[in-house]
């Protein structure tokens, strides 16, 4: 459904993704990290580790001090970040030096703060002048989008939007409208963080969604093991792993093997997807 903003008159690389692999019956694995931890100068060969292991699109968190929608573990990556000096436009400059070494599709996830702060145009200038495909701005209003949705598929950039368990009909439709790219489907309300199990509310918000948009639908909060990818295969065209990959981060730092621990679990991740359970047998 197309945007009353306007939306982008030639896909991004993430409509591109997502278009090739519905093509050959894949699923995306969208791997989020908080750019800048535990440097900014690491965060580039991280996304190419997990290029490596699988990962088809890369979230690129922008560090911030109040990260209301972020869990614990995310929120203390947030905070090495900015201790290590990272801003937006840093962030924009390592996406820079990714895309000068991979076509990887990069969505920009920040708040709304930090993009006021820069400036609408501005961002979408420079980040499309970076390499960035798309931004989600985790605490806007979609019901308040349009001049921000505007700004950027005017620079050539997706907007993708989130959609809850506790949305509206009207919420969806709203987001449905002013989404490119794909749509970002909360698995449960709270914030980020590894569970055990995928929410029971998760399937109801995916028939829901699915009334008001042909867009592909990824889903994220909570997920973090390839059972919990294999389950959501069957549902959605992406999963979404932010905490769980932030976790191994934080765990090995600065160690030398940290590429390898990411490349080793985005395999793992992205196996799940063709996994007999992803596939509905028994």
């Amino acid at each position: 459904m197309a945007s009353d903003a306007g939306a982008c008159e030639v896909p991004t690389r993430i409509g591109k993704l997502f278009d090739n692999l519905a093509r050959g019956g894949g699923k995306a694995l969208i791997a989020y990290l908080t750019a800048g931890d535990p440097s900014l100068d690491a965060t580039p060969a991280l996304v190419e580790a997990l290029v490596r292991g699988g990962a088809d699109l890369i979230e690129l968190g922008v560090p911030f001090s109040d990260p209301v929608a972020d869990g614990p573990v995310i929120q203390r990556a947030g905070e090495r970040a900015l201790r290590a000096g990272a801003t937006l436009a840093g962030v924009l400059e390592a996406a820079r030096r990714i895309r000068d070494r991979s076509e990887v599709p990069l969505l920009l996830f920040t708040y709304l703060n930090p993009v006021i702060r820069y400036g609408l145009e501005r961002l979408a200038r420079d980040a499309a002048d970076a390499g960035i495909d798309g931004c989600l701005l985790t605490d806007a209003s979609v019901e308040e989008a349009h001049d921000y949705v505007a700004a950027m598929h005017g620079a050539g950039l997706d907007t993708v939007f989130l959609a809850a368990p506790t949305s509206t009909p009207r919420r969806l439709e709203l987001v449905a409208r002013y989404s490119t790219g794909f749509v970002y489907l909360v698995s449960r309300t709270g914030v980020t963080g590894e569970r055990d199990s995928i929410s029971a509310s998760v399937a109801p918000l995916v028939q829901a969604m699915r009334r008001f948009t042909k867009l592909p639908l990824a889903v994220g909060f909570g997920v973090s093991k390839p059972e919990h990818v294999a389950e959501l295969g069957r549902q959605v065209e992406g999963v979404v792993v932010g905490s769980a990959i932030v976790r191994l981060i934080e765990r090995y730092g600065g160690d030398p093997s940290l590429a390898a621990h990411l490349q080793d679990f985005a395999r793992q991740l992205k196996a799940g997807f063709e996994s007999p359970a992803a596939k509905g047998k028994a």
